[in-house]
């Protein structure tokens, strides 16, 4: 099947402006913002002064009476798979939809790792996971997964519930993968537990998509607004201090809620916005992960809570 133009147009175009300008600018960086290479159990030896603490085998030194530690060999080759959440909340945006921007994440991480010689696959979300791209590598292959996103068609609308997708790749996922989950996690409850357990077996990145109408409410009179999942409408007036002031405070318990969310599970946050621009978010984003200790699991808190958005590039 040849791609569309469409698929062609916007691969060509990140790769021209964004793609090009991240392998300049990565450098050494490449191995810190996409970790999550296979473990495997190679051998046991005694324990020694730079040794990382967290690879001793209790069992063995209780055993030996002697501390020794776990030995393992790296699998260099990587697997990627990018869960993206098309919910119809993500058809929605101020300049630019929540939509596309999770296609221009997808098509320039996917395209750094298959240059790399990695594979890549994805899961596709509607109200239920109803596309499952496989996992290979290759120019051709990431503008297939780039079509089959771009020509997906809009199915109907329902609540969100990420946990189905969680789950649903958690089956698919068999070996140690590197894990994106794209979505503005508008969802119903229940997905935080289950992402907490995928990201005991992979590592796992949540890339959270907003949209600045999402944080604080322009003074724009009465408005009518519409849950796109829903179809819930309500009629708000914006001039009102009292309802912006509650809106507010309900936008500052869901960043903190979610924020919690991510910490709890152990899993990196990547913040994008439909304002922001992507080279210095995931600049960003690497400078960060290369921060943390070598083999840290969660971001600490208090990078957790510094959200990795980009300025305008």
């Amino acid at each position: 099947m040849s791609p569309l133009p469409e698929a062609e147009a916007l691969l060509l175009r990140l790769e021209w402006t964004v793609i090009r300008r991240l392998d300049g600018l990565l450098h050494g960086d490449y191995r810190s913002l996409f970790r999550g290479p296979g473990l495997d159990l190679a051998d046991l030896r005694e324990y020694q002064s730079h040794d990382d603490v967290r690879h001793i085998d209790w069992n063995v030194t209780a055993r030996l009476q002697t501390p020794h530690v776990r030995i393992y060999n790296e699998d260099r080759d990587l697997t990627a798979w990018f869960l993206l959440d098309l919910s119809a909340s993500l058809d929605f945006g101020m300049r630019v939809r929540k939509q596309v921007i999770s296609a221009e994440f997808t098509g320039v991480i996917a395209r750094l790792l298959s240059r790399h010689g990695n594979r890549v696959g994805a899961l596709c979300y509607g109200s239920r996971v109803d596309t499952v791209v496989p996992a290979r590598t290759g120019r051709r292959h990431v503008l297939h997964l780039l079509q089959t996103v771009l020509a997906r068609p809009r199915g109907p609308t329902a609540p969100t519930a990420l946990a189905g997708l969680l789950e649903h790749a958690a089956g698919i996922a068999a070996r140690r993968s590197l894990i994106f989950v794209v979505s503005d996690f508008i969802s119903a409850p229940g997905w935080e537990t289950v992402l907490g357990r995928l990201a005991q077996h992979h590592e796992v990145i949540a890339v959270r998509l907003s949209d600045p109408l999402e944080h604080a409410l322009p003074e724009l009179g009465m408005l009518l607004l519409e849950d796109a999942e829903s179809g819930e409408q309500l009629f708000v007036d914006t001039h009102d201090k009292g309802f912006r002031k509650r809106f507010a405070t309900l936008v500052e318990q869901r960043e903190a809620a979610l924020r919690s969310a991510f910490a709890r599970a152990g899993v990196d946050a990547l913040e994008l916005s439909t304002e922001g621009g992507l080279i210095d978010a995931l600049l960003r984003f690497a400078d960060l992960r290369r921060m943390r200790q070598p083999g840290a699991r969660g971001m600490p808190a208090h990078l957790a809570a510094a959200p990795a958005q980009g300025r305008p590039a």
